[in-house]
Parts: C-alpha cells; sequence; structure tokens
C-alpha cells in the first residue's frame, strides 16, 4: 500500500537526480550482489532517481534517516525502523514486493548470499553513506517500539511485553478480529465463498473442545485466555467450569463485560493471574492457546512442569503453539515492535519439553496453511479499516501492524513458520491415558 509523505522537512526530488549515476542507481550497485545481481524490486530514492524492474513494487527511500537506521541495524530490524516512521514506504502491493525478495533469496546458493557478500555489501554500503553525506548519529527508535526492562521473563517485565502488544485497546482488536476476538489460528473447514473467518475460528473452538473431551461440569482451565474466545465457548456449547488467566487488564476487563453479557458468572471465572500462579489444582482439562511463545525458553519446562501439576491423572491438555525453523526467537521486527521476549523453536522440540514434564504426547496437528487464510482475513479488514486504525492508533502503530501481517502471512505462506496443536494427557499411575480408542476428531 502506498502511504504518502506531506512531511514540510521531506526532501524534494531534483529532475537532475533522475540520471542513471542517481543516488537510486546508486543504492542499487550496493544491494544488487545480495540478489544475485539483480534488484527483485524497484528502487526510488529522495532525490527522485529510481533503479531496478520496471514491473515489480517500488521501495521508496523518503528521507536519508533511512540509511542511517539500515547502517545501525542493517537488515529487518533497521528495515522495519524506516518503514514504521515513514522513511521507507513501499508503491504497490507490499505483499507482492515481500515475496519477490524472499524468492529472490531462495535462488542463491544455500537460500543466502554468502558471508564475504554480506560483508562486502556493508563495507560498500558504509562508504556509499559517506559519499552521499547522510552518515551521523542514527535516529531515535521509534516510539512504537518497546522498551522494557529487568531480567528476562520475570512476572514484572512478561507483563510489561503482555501489555504492551495487548493493552493497544479493545476496540483496536474488536476492529480486526471476528466476533468471537479468537487472536490465533483458525480451523478452515471449507472453502466456500461464505465462508468465513468468523466460521474458521468456531470450528477451531469446536475442535480444541472436542480433542479435550470437555463435558458438561468438567473444570477447565485456560491458560492465556485472550479476550475469552475458547473460555466462553467452552463455558457456553459445552457446560465446563472454566478459569482463565490472563496479565492483561484490557482483556480481563472485556471478558467479564461479555460474562455478564452472556449470563455465564456461575461458570467462568477469569484471573488476572500469571500461569506461574494459578494454585487451585486439578483440573480436568487445560488448553493454552498461542500463550507458550511468550513464556520464554529458559521458563518452558516451568510452563510445561504447571500444567503437569495442575492436570488430573487421565485428564488432557492442549497446547496450540507457533513454531520456527530457521531461528529461535520471533525474529528482530516481532521482537522489538510486536511480541517482545516471544521465543519460538521447532515443533519437535517443544514436543519433547511437553513429554520431559510427565506429560505423554498424543497428537500433533499441524495448521500452518490455515495461518495463511486467518492472517489474510485480519489483514483484508485491516486494510478495509485503515481510516479508523490510524484514527485510533496513529499512524506509525498501523504501519507496525501493515508489516506485521503481511510478514507473518508470508512467514507461514512459504513455511518459515508453523504453528500445532499438541495434545497430550496426564497418564494414571497404572499407565491409564483416558483416551478413546478411536479418534473423534
Amino acid at each position: 500500500m502506498t502511504m504518502t509523505d506531506d512531511r514540510p522537512d521531506a526532501p524534494a526530488p531534483s529532475a537532475a537526480s533522475s540520471r542513471p549515476n542517481g543516488i537510486g542507481a546508486r543504492l542499487a550497485a550496493v544491494v544488487e550482489p545480495l540478489f544475485g545481481g539483480q534488484l527483485p524490486v524497484r528502487l526510488k530514492a529522495w532525490d527522485g532517481s529510481v533503479a531496478g524492474p520496471t514491473d515489480a513494487p517500488t521501495v521508496v527511500l523518503r528521507d536519508p534517516a533511512a540509511l542511517r537506521r539500515l547502517v545501525r541495524h542493517p537488515g529487518e530490524l533497521g528495515l522495519a525502523q524506516a518503514y514504521v516512521t515513514g522513511e521507507l514506504d513501499v508503491e504497490g502491493d507490499l505483499l507482492d514486493g515481500f515475496r519477490r525478495v524472499w524468492s529472490t533469496a531462495r535462488t542463491l546458493a544455500g537460500g543466502r548470499p554468502s558471508a564475504i557478500t554480506v560483508a562486502a555489501v556493508a563495507k560498500n554500503g558504509i562508504r556509499t553513506a559517506f559519499d552521499l553525506g547522510v552518515v551521523g548519529l542514527p535516529p531515535e527508535p521509534p516510539v512504537s517500539q518497546a522498551r522494557l526492562r529487568g531480567r528476562l521473563h520475570t512476572k514484572s517485565r512478561d507483563r510489561s511485553a503482555i501489555e504492551h502488544h495487548y493493552n493497544l485497546s479493545n476496540d483496536f482488536y474488536s476492529l480486526i478480529l471476528d466476533p468471537h476476538m479468537a487472536y490465533s489460528c483458525g480451523y478452515w473447514t471449507s472453502t466456500e465463498p461464505g465462508y468465513t473467518v468468523e466460521d474458521s475460528q468456531r470450528d477451531k473452538l469446536d475442535l480444541v473442545c472436542r480433542k479435550l473431551g470437555i463435558e458438561p461440569g468438567g473444570r477447565h482451565l485456560d491458560i492465556g485466555c485472550g479476550w475469552g474466545s475458547l473460555s466462553l465457548h467452552a463455558a457456553e456449547k459445552f457446560g465446563a467450569q472454566v478459569v482463565g488467566v490472563t496479565i492483561s487488564s484490557e482483556q480481563k476487563a472485556f471478558i467479564d463485560e461479555r460474562i455478564r453479557e452472556r449470563g455465564l458468572q456461575d461458570r467462568v471465572e477469569i484471573r488476572l493471574q500469571d500461569y506461574r500462579e494459578v494454585p487451585d489444582g486439578p483440573f480436568d482439562t487445560i488448553s493454552s492457546i498461542e500463550m507458550g511463545e511468550h513464556v520464554g525458553q529458559r521458563n518452558y519446562p516451568t510452563f510445561t512442569g504447571q500444567i503437569h501439576r495442575l492436570l488430573k491423572p487421565g485428564g488432557r491438555a492442549l497446547i496450540q503453539q507457533m513454531s520456527r525453523t530457521t531461528r529461535p526467537g520471533g525474529g528482530p521486527f516481532i521482537e522489538a515492535f510486536i511480541a517482545p521476549d516471544m521465543h519460538m523453536r521447532p515443533v519437535g522440540e517443544t514436543v519433547d519439553l511437553i513429554e520431559q514434564a510427565g506429560l505423554e504426547v498424543r497428537d500433533v496437528h499441524a495448521l500452518r496453511e490455515h495461518y495463511v487464510w486467518t492472517v489474510n482475513a485480519w489483514y483484508d479488514t485491516f486494510e478495509a479499516n485503515w481510516d479508523k486504525v490510524v484514527e485510533m492508533v496513529g499512524e506509525e502503530v498501523g504501519r507496525v501492524w501493515r508489516l506485521y501481517l503481511v510478514g507473518g502471512a508470508l512467514a507461514f505462506e512459504e513455511g518459515r513458520m508453523g504453528v500445532d496443536q499438541i495434545l497430550a494427557v496426564k497418564p494414571t499411575a497404572d499407565g491409564r491415558s483416558g483416551m478413546p480408542p478411536v479418534r473423534a476428531w
């Protein structure tokens, strides 16, 4: 999507600078070795000069400050900072631009340029920046970038990390998500045109409850309950007695209002409580839907150990969690702007950690393609409501979310990230799992 730049101090294009040796061509020459000698996108500099293929989305460097960010933070973080501040923009389809860059990167040996190439590009980039007179102190980080303090994954820091993302405003999330307010991968059971993301979330909630075998009166714990989609569904549709825990005050206030509206005060209790503080097991069933990514690598055994401790013998637990095989963590952009301290790992490592806690894994259900469809639906809604988004959170945060949704959709589409439902049980002392001999899902 194209963003206009009305800043009074934005550098004005110069007709003379559109020559083949203009800034655009010089910058293109620097980065082309990263892409096998051919830019996957068109590049336009602040002097009006351009380089690269004419049929590709155009990356626009509106301000020399973008280069200073890239010198300070080469790669994903510097690009993200420049984009969210408007110093860098994209004309045309942002998703198509990302897709072309990744497609070009995959054609290179090993899927990435060599260390020698990267070092040469960095050296030439610094020299070019000096020649262009744009070297100086890096700009301040964008206002929307997270600034957390304290030791990693203490309760206070975890609360700050969650509040950075989830306390943006309930109205903002209501604008993007479906009426269930399910902020996780849906389960798309139909390709019919009238089938919506709301239908996929309902089918996901049904699937989770069926896998867990939730029965009327059964005691269920929803760890990281979000805006209550599963807590409310398990109580309303399956008759469970639900305890949901969240460390977001905005989420708790939202769910409490829905509980009152639906008359579920006797069946759903939402606590502003860290998962490590839940004292009152045992529970017949436990769920954690895309919350395990936030507990951190070091604390994950504490997380799975708490599930084991709180679950009754013969009870079932379902963890829906994102995975990442290319590198641990969430990536520089996600960790800086969206979900600080997030940690993702290959699904096999997560299964191993669950088993080490004493739980028996019975099912791993990969839903990667379902997340592509889910994020695309959120993105369509987001773009259709762009003006409202800017009114609610400002343009910078809006641009953060545009980058987040586009990048997330492509990461799942190309297999750089996955998401899985992992069903586990806590066997009884004599080894009984309580699982049916034939699956009902």
